[in-house]
């Protein structure tokens, strides 16, 4: 994730389908957004589902994603995002600093 122009990287996070990772990059943006003191701020993410899913806009079909939901419930609890909105993978700062990182 990308926050204030840092690229932040989580290599320990286990294994899994990438509705799991994107579920998780979004997690983690929150938590650092929180650790950051940041008082206000837009979660971005370039997968349609996951965002859909975190705003309402679509049902978590699997027991797996309720619980992605849930917990990422429980974080935001402790201070939301102004908004989470989809954005394209090209203008996904996040996606653009780990595809450079792969090379």
């Amino acid at each position: 994730m990308v926050a204030r122009g840092i690229a932040y990287f989580f290599d320990d996070l286990g294994t899994g389908s990438n509705g799991d990772a994107e579920w998780s990059a979004l997690l983690k943006a929150l938590e650092v957004a929180h650790k950051l003191g940041v008082p206000s701020f837009d979660l971005l993410g370039d997968s349609r589902n996951i965002i859909a899913q975190a705003t309402g806009a679509a049902p978590c079909r699997s027991a797996a994603a309720r619980d992605r939901l849930a917990g990422f419930h429980e974080v935001a609890a402790i201070a939301s995002p102004r908004r989470i909105r989809w954005i394209p993978r090209a203008q996904n700062l996040a996606g653009i600093a780990l595809e450079a990182r792969r090379r």
